[in-house]
């Protein structure tokens, strides 16, 4: 009896122990993938404030919430069992889709910029004041989880790249684990930034000099935070979508832009005590120019192109 229940013991002590090593794998798995999908997850918190902003302030929050909502089921009922069911059956296109989501970036980045240099004519849109309304908050949020739908693809497509060599269960821990903290991590970010001049306003009306300074400041400094995300955001699609291109092509052996880049990342990162930051700062920016040119090049082929041609 007694021996019995010790080796029913050790069988548990060493199912522990699995689990325990199953566990580690899983941090592991998913700490190396959340690394590599940083680029996107910048962009992701960067592009969606804008979504929010411009509403009444009691209608920012739950409409920061439901873009949450939107994500975690972009996530979980679609991108996860898609990204497994590549992994497992065609692990192949994996290197395809992400070139081809990481054109994506590059072209909604060029773009971005084109807009910014290129003047043009005023539309016709919803007046200002219907921003409250029930049917343009509905709209708003379907934008807002369609671009996060391409979004959180990216970031699925890049986790799974990074843990490919991983067993099939260890992969999807690691990407629930990824999709459900960065969500979390991105729309609470996503929902301080959109209330900001609110909790400044609040701070301002205390007694607390320090405080009431601080609240003037982040009323102040929203329109300028608006913006700087902006500016972030454009530059992580860029630097995201040419990084994800250049490692395509070397994976696919197509080897002068990626030698390039990695060449003047190599030179950037000889510099003596920095070398590391400078030759990533390097990358980085090599990476973004190859996003600019091809993103380039797609507004070319789907913008002027035709235009001439209707001529």
């Amino acid at each position: 009896m007694a021996s019995g229940l010790a080796a029913l013991l050790d069988d548990v002590a060493a199912i522990a122990k699995v689990a325990a090593a199953s566990l580690d794998d899983v941090g592991a798995a998913a700490g190396k993938a959340s690394a590599k999908a940083v680029g996107v997850v910048v962009d992701d918190t960067a592009v969606t404030p804008g979504y929010a902003v411009g509403f009444t302030p009691d209608r920012e929050l739950p409409i920061v919430w439901k873009i949450a909502l939107g994500s975690l089921r972009n996530k979980f009922l679609f991108l996860l069992p898609g990204a497994l069911a590549l992994s497992a059956f065609a692990p192949w296109l994996i290197t395809p889709l992400l070139m081809l989501g990481g054109a994506y970036l590059s072209y909604e980045a060029s773009e971005k910029i084109l807009e910014a240099f290129v003047t043009h004519e005023e539309v016709d849109q919803p007046e200002e004041f219907a921003l409250s309304s029930a049917a343009l908050e509905k709209e708003k949020v379907a934008g807002a989880i369609r671009t996060d739908l391409i979004l959180s693809a990216e970031i699925m497509a890049i986790s799974l790249a990074s843990v490919s060599e991983e067993t099939l269960l260890i992969q999807a821990a690691a990407l629930a684990v990824v999709g459900f903290l960065i969500t979390v991590g991105v729309y609470g970010v996503v929902g301080f930034i959109v209330k900001m001049d609110d909790i400044g306003l609040h701070l301002a009306k205390g007694e607390r000099p320090a405080l009431k300074a601080l609240g003037r400041a982040m009323v102040k400094g929203m329109p300028s935070l608006l913006n700087g995300l902006t500016l972030v955001g454009t530059a992580a699609m860029l630097w995201v979508g040419g990084g994800i291109i250049v490692h395509g092509l070397e994976h696919l052996h197509i080897s002068p832009i990626p030698h390039w880049v990695e060449g003047f990342s190599h030179w950037a990162g000889q510099v003596p005590g920095v070398g590391a930051i400078t030759g990533w700062l390097a990358f980085a920016a090599g990476s973004a120019v190859v996003g600019l040119v091809l993103g380039a090049v797609i507004i070319a082929a789907t913008h002027f192109i035709p235009k001439k041609g209707g001529h």
